[in-house]
């Protein structure tokens, strides 16, 4: 069974208050399951370039049904 990684960036969440967040999850037939993958920043623009340039992933709009500290997701 194959899987999609995606990454939600996360702004102040308890764990890391104060931060930026993106938190790995692996994506399957069964749902969203997260690892323990994560990148802690103190900018959101400096993560976002991570995603981007670095990771060369794209950026998705958060979704309505998100939870509320979910800023967007890259895949």
């Amino acid at each position: 069974m194959t899987s999609l990684a995606m990454w939600a960036v996360y702004d102040n969440p308890k764990d890391y208050p104060g931060k930026f967040v993106a938190r790995r999850f692996e994506v399957d037939a069964t749902g969203p399951k997260p690892t323990a993958s994560i990148i802690v920043m103190d900018d959101l623009d400096a993560l976002r370039d991570v995603l981007c340039y670095e990771m060369h992933l794209t950026c998705l709009c958060r979704n309505a049904e998100d939870e509320p500290q979910i800023v967007e997701t890259w895949l």
